[in-house]
């Protein structure tokens, strides 16, 4: 907390910020003090940012003492808003409630990348400004990867503005459960430009060195979950969800029934999809397909599937991270092998459970050379080689 200073102005304070700044110095708070039934009261009055001086503090606080030498009542005091830390708390409750993978995403942005800054400020301390100074620093944030060559890196745009909108959520929520009345700052915060598009997918010979050497392992779970993801398009937290009560052999189908989307959808068993599940249906319908070691849901893929990666040299001198191969490209590749195969875009959407064309457009340009044969056909028509809807072009 900054120290109270004495203006030239009876019972008007000032106090420098140690992060906000106007005009290029450091922003100046502006308090006041007066007594009320014998008390010493402090009252915030503002910021020189936001148009406050000293003098205009001191003739509030004039206002006040003229209010009480009269009789009257004063401005009601505000209850203090909550300390963001606070909101988070009953927000974490709730995500893991409500939210898929019970909210882990959340609790990980927020200690990883919220707390340190946010944690201790009140709800309405908390502004545009000082978010979007957030903002900058977290697109500067490092981080080291999870890699056998320990790589250093900078959080994605994605990421950043998956912080932002959490600090929204956690906002919206306070105003619904009656914890703070104030407006939400996120609004007034410009949200990162995304570019983190992939255009990275595996050939079939990639796919089968990787599926051989996963084979190779001890333990078959990671060969069976990349497997899962090249045949089907499936999500890792697709994959790590699924139970003995999803797998319909009869229809060759599997049902997914908490996706990212929120809507239930099927994939379709390939034959080694087939093979693979009979091999690993659990005794219990209940139970999970993809167990950890101590039979609970697996959070995240092993670290090994990484290494394995960097191994097979599949990410050798690639530094964009859109390039690189992780376990996501894996759906990645299903989709673009599909688009590659001439299925349309409908297809695509249905199978890798778009709620939109919007994502799945992206594989537009994979899809045999349509546009171009059909404007060959167009030509061909104007040419007068052909017919217009069945009826004969006029010569």
């Amino acid at each position: 907390m900054a120290i109270r200073e004495r203006t030239k102005y009876a019972g008007v304070y000032h106090r420098e910020s140690q992060e906000r700044n106007f005009k290029g110095k450091p922003d100046v708070c502006l308090d006041i003090t007066y007594k009320l039934g014998g008390k010493k009261i402090w009252e915030k009055v503002g910021w020189l940012s936001e148009g406050y001086t000293e003098k205009l503090a001191s003739d509030i606080r004039a206002e006040r003492v003229r209010s009480m030498r009269h009789g009257e009542e004063l401005p009601r005091q505000k209850k203090k808003a909550p300390y963001f830390k606070d909101a988070w708390k009953k927000y974490e409750a709730w995500a893991e409630k409500n939210k898929a993978r019970e909210g882990r995403d959340d609790v990980s942005l927020y200690r990883n990348c919220l707390e340190a800054s946010l944690a201790e400020k009140r709800l309405d301390e908390i502004s545009s400004f000082e978010l979007e100074r957030l903002k900058s620093s977290l697109l500067k944030k490092e981080i080291k990867r999870a890699t056998v060559t320990g790589e250093v890196r900078t959080l994605s745009p994605a990421t950043v503005k998956h912080c932002l909108v959490l600090i929204r959520q956690i906002y919206n929520k306070a105003v619904a459960w009656g914890m703070y009345k104030g407006p939400n700052p996120v609004r007034g915060v410009k949200m990162p430009s995304l570019q983190n598009q992939r255009d990275r997918f595996l050939s079939h010979e990639e796919a089968n060195r990787l599926l051989g050497v996963l084979g190779a392992m001890r333990t078959p779970g990671l060969h069976d979950m990349a497997l899962l993801g090249l045949h089907t398009g499936l999500r890792a937290g697709e994959i790590f969800n699924l139970k003995g009560y999803d797998l319909d052999f009869q229809n060759d189908e599997i049902r997914i029934s908490d996706p990212k989307n929120k809507t239930t959808r099927h994939a379709y068993m390939t034959g080694a999809v087939k093979d693979m599940f009979a091999r690993r249906t659990p005794a219990k319908p209940e139970d999970l397909v993809f167990p950890n070691t101590n039979g609970n849901k697996i959070v995240a893929i092993s670290k090994q599937f990484r290494e394995i990666i960097e191994q097979l040299g599949f990410n050798d001198g690639v530094s964009d991270r859109r390039q690189r191969v992780t376990f996501h490209t894996l759906r990645h590749t299903f989709a673009s092998w599909l688009a590659m195969q001439g299925e349309s875009i409908i297809t695509l959407k249905e199978m890798l459970g778009h709620k939109s064309t919007n994502m799945t457009e992206r594989y537009s340009h994979l899809i045999p050379d349509h546009k171009r044969r059909a404007a060959a056909r167009l030509e061909d028509i104007f040419n007068g080689n052909g017919k217009v809807a069945g009826v004969e072009v006029a010569k």
